[in-house]
């Protein structure tokens, strides 16, 4: 039994036409703002010691 309510489920949820709400866009938008916000601090340091590297050489 409960393998025949898993799969009308299944077909019932296959194609949901629902688009994403405003919410929904706002907390994919804040997670992908806080890993780029996360990873520039992480690098900042390797990248100041590149733009250091190459301002060294520059006359």
């Amino acid at each position: 039994m409960f393998i025949s309510w898993w799969l009308d489920f299944a077909r019932q949820n296959w194609r949901k036409d629902d688009g994403q709400t405003m919410a929904e866009y706002g907390v994919v938008l804040a997670v992908i703002t806080i890993g780029a916000i996360v990873a520039f601090t992480a690098l900042s340091g390797g990248i100041s010691a590149a733009i250091g590297n190459v301002t060294k050489l520059l006359p």
